[in-house]
């Protein structure tokens, strides 16, 4: 029986973790994780420890990312990101500007069109989901970096939606907001001054008022919205908008 490839980036902790702990059950499935945090293997998981903040990098690890074979479906699920130093311009790093996209848009993309050279003429199901956020149609001061990013990654999807299309390669792509998720990154939004971001008290009570949504909830309908791609033509989607 062929077995059905994920290709998952961020998959150390958060939403990419709850989806490497749903998926693996299935030893028909193949995962490809990548994360700079190290994970122990399994028969049908590989690590990459990488830090996609590095391009360089990243292109040197494509064989080992996107491994030859006839699989049932291939799937890519950009999950990494990063929300970046959270100030307004003028007190920037300029270091952190150039690493929040090339974590956020970069990578993605860099993976993207690898995926699609080494798997258009795969038989099957192809998807590749990048995991957006509402930030990308929203101005938020303190987020500069973040939700330009994530616009970015919005159309860079609608582009190769339409390529896909006009090439007749049979790849279905999605921009995902997953919601506001109980994550280490709404950690770090929570812990930034009110001087820098003058909706921290919103996102504070997001999480004392318990209106943050579980990984593990995220994960399944990354899941079902893979399963069900005949049912979501968009390409922009929001797991608040669909019931699995």
């Amino acid at each position: 029986m062929k077995k059905t490839l994920y290709i998952i980036t961020g998959c150390s902790k958060g939403l990419g973790k709850a989806l490497v702990d749903q998926l693996i059950v299935d030893q028909q499935h193949l995962i490809i994780g990548m994360s700079r945090s190290k994970m122990e293997g399994q028969d049908n998981f590989r690590h990459i420890a990488i830090d996609l903040g590095n391009p360089e990098s990243l292109m040197g690890t494509f064989d080992k990312i996107f491994p030859e074979g006839d699989f049932q479906a291939v799937f890519l699920i950009n999950n990494a990101g990063w929300i970046g130093e959270i100030a307004s311009l003028g007190d920037l790093d300029p270091k952190g500007i150039q690493k929040i996209q090339a974590i956020n848009v970069v990578a993605p993309a860099l993976l993207m069109n690898e995926f699609v050279k080494r798997y258009r003429h795969q038989n099957g199901k192809k998807v590749v989901v990048n995991i957006s956020s509402g930030a990308a149609g929203k101005v938020i001061d303190g987020w500069s970096g973040y939700c330009s990013s994530k616009a970015a990654l919005n159309q860079l999807s609608l582009v190769a939606e339409e390529e896909s299309k006009l090439k007749q390669l049979g790849i279905k792509y999605y921009a995902l907001s997953p919601g506001i998720i109980d994550t280490s990154m709404q950690e770090e939004i929570r812990s930034a001054s009110v001087e820098n971001f003058s909706a921290i008290e919103k996102f504070r009570s997001y999480k004392t008022q318990q209106q943050l949504i579980s990984a593990e909830e995220v994960a399944g309908k990354v899941i079902y919205l893979l399963d069900h791609t005949d049912i979501f033509p968009d390409v922009l989607q929001d797991v608040r908008n669909f019931d699995r």
